[in-house]
């Protein structure tokens, strides 16, 4: 099979990829992240009443239309306690922010702009320093929303804001899309778990939890299959354990190649997988598999930990991101070289490297010095991608690159 370039396996990965029409029901505190699933309505009007917008005092702008109205003070509102009687010809209620406007006041003018009187006689009074004006200072009832309203779409991000906004319309449960369901196998008869006790000539599984959090960071929820050794039978059960959970997506670490002991697409041939591709003109990650079991779709990571990370931002969290329905991430920007590369070869490259930040905000991308792709500490040292398209020719200091950002 010939190699692919990136934008077609890209293509072919996620072309036909739709939001899933699974939703459910969960609680306001544990819908931060998800997607709504139907249009969200106000349950109630805000603010459910006329409202004082600044600490100050509720008057008939009639009694005040000119500076220096001298009014009584009858009363007090509160936010929580407003204040129950009338404001009639020639008084004025003490008023705070966010109480009820009281009925027959049309305006309140602020603390700053009025002076309290001391009276021998116990009584309260207020001189209105300024004009008052109708409706200064007051928000009026359904400003914000209405009763009704639909205030949320079905679709939106549940984003702090957007919480805050359900929260607000009296929504104690919202109805949002169900997390694709990602089950993440690492394969391999060297691979222990961390913290379990290793034996000559194994190490950590580790590509896994990357890619876990990968996952879950795009919307989805992560079914971890554990490690599977290097037999059919082992892979076999993986798969039945990935279909018997209805997984959206089956990923696979590692063995996705056609050497002696590269077992998983062989594997999953046998159950019948129609394979899409398997290799891929980039670097790092060139053996990357994609196919389908049934409704199962199954990608095939490279085992080296940066060639699986790249693949994973490349094509299993766009992926991921358009199954939960989100927006597929753009990580893409334009970036100044610090120093020269040399041309480049037939596949696309993506080199590890730092990004740093002129004071005019103009983006200098700074090579890694080591690119080996089993190198985790380099790739955790990186905070972009630099683009090499195929064929690419010498780049020189300060030429412009496409760069993609991590983290």
């Amino acid at each position: 099979m010939a190699l692919i370039p990136v934008a077609e396996a890209l293509r072919r990965v996620t072309g036909d990829a739709a939001p899933l029409a699974r939703s459910e029901r969960v609680p306001l505190n544990a819908a931060a992240g998800r997607v709504l699933a139907e249009d969200l309505p106000a349950l109630r009007t805000q603010p459910p009443f006329s409202a004082s917008a600044m600490d100050g005092y509720a008057v008939r702008s009639a009694d005040a239309e000119a500076p220096g109205a001298t009014l009584a003070v009858t009363g007090v509102a509160a936010a929580g306690h407003g204040f129950e009687g009338t404001v009639k010809a020639g008084e004025a209620v003490r008023i705070f922010t966010g109480a009820p406007l009281p009925d027959g006041a049309d305006s309140v003018v602020i603390q700053e702009e009025c002076a309290a009187i001391d009276s021998a006689d116990g009584d309260k009074r207020v001189r209105i320093e300024t004009a008052a004006r109708r409706g200064q200072n007051v928000r009026p009832a359904g400003i914000d929303f209405r009763d009704g309203h639909a205030g949320l779409p079905a679709g939106r991000l549940l984003d702090p804001a957007a919480i805050m906004l359900a929260a607000a319309m009296n929504h104690p449960h919202l109805s949002v899309r169900a997390r694709p369901k990602v089950a993440i196998l690492a394969t391999g008869d060297e691979l222990r778990l961390p913290g379990e006790p290793l034996q000559p000539g194994q190490i950590i599984a580790s590509n896994s939890f990357g890619i876990a959090a990968l996952v879950q960071a795009a919307g989805g929820e992560v079914l971890d299959l554990g490690i599977a050794g290097d037999s059919m039978a082992a892979l076999d059960s993986a798969i039945d354990s990935a279909l018997g959970h209805d997984a959206d997506v089956l990923v696979t670490i590692g063995g996705a190649s056609v050497g002696d002991h590269d077992l998983v697409q062989k594997a999953m041939l046998a159950r019948g997988m129609a394979l899409d591709f398997w290799k891929i003109a980039m670097r790092p990650g060139k053996p990357l598999m994609s196919g389908r079991l049934d409704g199962l779709r199954i990608l095939g990571l490279p085992g080296n930990p940066a060639s699986s990370m790249v693949c994973g931002y490349l094509f299993l969290e766009p992926l991921v991101a358009i199954l939960a329905g989100r927006n597929s991430p753009n990580r893409i920007r334009k970036a100044r070289l610090s120093k020269g590369l040399k041309a480049n070869s037939e596949r696309q490259d993506y080199m590890r490297g730092r990004l740093e930040t002129a004071a005019d905000g103009t983006l200098t991308a700074v090579p890694l010095a080591e690119q080996d792709s089993s190198l985790m500490r380099v790739f955790a040292e990186a905070d972009c991608l630099i683009i090499r398209p195929p064929h690419a020719p010498e780049a020189p200091a300060g030429a412009q690159v496409d760069v993609l950002l991590l983290g």
